[in-house]
């Protein structure tokens, strides 16, 4: 089941990373930080922004 973000959130929110902005990808249910090449997970519709919870992408 995917969950909608709220897109208001999703304009506020920042990765804590580079302070740089976030691409919801819905279908895996993260939140993608291009520059820090992280993937934040969105659990229950609630972002985690922690650096440690955060998934490494291959470039």
């Amino acid at each position: 089941m995917t969950t909608e973000l709220d897109p208001r959130l999703l304009s506020m929110l920042v990765c804590p990373v580079t302070k740089g902005p976030l691409q919801y990808d819905r279908e895996a249910q993260e939140l993608i930080s291009p520059r820090a090449h992280l993937a934040y997970p969105v659990r229950d519709g609630i972002p985690v922004m922690l650096p440690e919870e955060a998934r490494q992408l291959d470039n």
